[in-house]
């Protein structure tokens, strides 16, 4: 039973692999020639990675003692300056002593209320509140941040090492939300760190991106793609990428001869490219003119019978006319 299992399985395969050698050799290509001639443009070099908005500098408040928050004078997005008074909190001694006194009627309540005064909670900084969420009435310790402030929202790229030495501070660079793809916001390298992590098992070092004007719309934990500008020439002359070829230490494009048909191989130094094209630095000038060989595929035409599986229509018999 096992060898008719292994007969059939064999047989599947035989069957499969004749008919997709048979499918593929059915498939003609051919090489379709164009010529053109090297243009003069705008060409950059970009280095694009991810990054998360997150605070330069995050500064959790908190209390000096333990006790209760009496009242939040700030909320979220709000703009504060250092020696702001952010909230009022009363220690554990003065909540209870309230307490007690509100028992006792309105009279003894502001009695205590100006005699023992709450403990104001100051902005160490100029920022933004990011985080505020303790309510009046809540009791706190102090270990427990009553208001987080950022001075300034920025982009923490994460570079890879085969990349970061093409990064420097000042570089200008483009940085695009994933919940805001539409907008570009520029922006430059502040800092690049020293330390390296590993993510995914990829060493990379993360850069500081700052923005030229924080959108209200930035928030702290967002995903973002950065794009550093490594080179830029407004006035290169560009080649298509598929007209470049490579050999082990050089490259070279087909120049067609004047007056002649044929092509001769020109070797070409090259600087900056894109994702399109490649800047040429030199071997070649404007009035050249490049050949293009492209490979194109061409499916056999449907045909009845050529596939071999399929059941073939008889032509008629003229037997018996």
């Amino acid at each position: 039973m096992l060898k008719i299992k292994i007969a059939v399985v064999l047989a599947v395969v035989i069957i499969v692999g004749v008919f997709l050698f048979y499918r593929s050799s059915n498939k003609s290509s051919y090489k379709e020639a164009k010529e053109i001639t090297p243009a003069r443009g705008s060409i950059q070099s970009i280095i694009s990675t991810t990054g998360t908005i997150l605070p330069k500098n995050r500064l959790e408040v908190k209390p000096p003692v333990g006790g209760r928050a009496e009242e939040l004078l700030v909320k979220e997005g709000d703009k504060v300056r250092v020696g702001q008074i952010l909230a009022w909190i009363s220690s554990t001694e003065r909540a209870a002593l309230l307490d007690a006194a509100r028992g006792k009627g309105e009279e003894q309540l502001k009695y205590w209320q100006d005699t023992y005064k709450p403990i104001p909670l100051i902005s160490p900084i100029d920022g933004e509140v990011i985080v505020a969420k303790t309510q009046a009435g809540q009791t706190i310790t102090a270990a427990d941040a009553v208001v987080v402030l950022s001075d300034q929202l920025i982009t923490r790229a994460q570079v890879d090492e085969t990349d970061i030495g093409k990064i420097k501070e000042g570089q200008s660079a483009v940085i695009t939300l994933d919940a805001y793809p539409e907008v570009k916001i520029k922006g430059m390298v502040e800092h690049i760190y020293y330390e390296s992590k590993t993510v995914n098992n990829v060493t990379v070092y993360e850069v500081d991106v700052t923005p030229d004007e924080v959108p209200g719309f930035f928030r702290s934990g967002m995903n973002a793609e950065i794009d550093f500008k490594e080179k830029t020439n407004d006035n290169a002359l560009l080649l298509p990428q598929e007209a470049v070829h490579h050999d082990k230490n050089s490259a070279w494009v087909l120049v067609k001869q004047a007056g002649s048909t044929e092509s001769i191989k020109t070797k070409v130094e090259l600087g900056i490219s894109d994702d399109k094209n490649v800047e040429i630095v030199s071997g070649l000038s404007e009035s050249d003119i490049v050949v293009v060989d492209s490979k194109k595929y061409e499916l056999p035409k449907n045909d009845a019978g050529t596939n071999p599986f399929m059941p073939s229509r008889r032509r008629p018999s003229n037997q018996g006319r």
